[in-house]
């Protein structure tokens, strides 16, 4: 297992997802965050069933930078509560770990 992650969360239009992928790389919290757009999720919010059109978030970065990308990204975000979820990446290519390492944290290479 690495010390990476990839962090699951939506938003409600791609305005706010290339927002929220801006500062999570200007951070060093993200070495890369891909938008999928147009998508629609179903969900239980205040006792009933809703659905909506949202944009995916995916992040890649790290565990040690996790609680810094979960502050910057709830405080940042318009939901109320904000999908945060970390996934271990449990292996990955070499060139791409060592290119992740190189874009995270106080990094300026890339």
């Amino acid at each position: 297992m690495t010390d990476k992650i990839v962090v699951l969360s939506t938003c409600s239009t791609e305005e706010e997802a290339e927002r929220l992928a801006r500062l999570l790389l200007e951070a060093h919290l993200a070495a890369c965050v891909s938008v999928i757009p147009r998508m629609r999720s179903f969900y239980r919010w205040k006792g009933a069933i809703e659905s909506a059109g949202e944009c995916l978030l995916l992040i890649k970065s790290s565990r040690q930078c996790f609680d810094s990308l979960r502050v910057r990204l709830e405080a940042a975000h318009s939901y109320e509560v904000p999908e945060l979820l970390a996934l271990p990446v449990i292996e990955g290519a070499r060139n791409y770990m060592n290119w992740l390492d190189a874009n995270l944290g106080n990094s300026e290479d890339g």
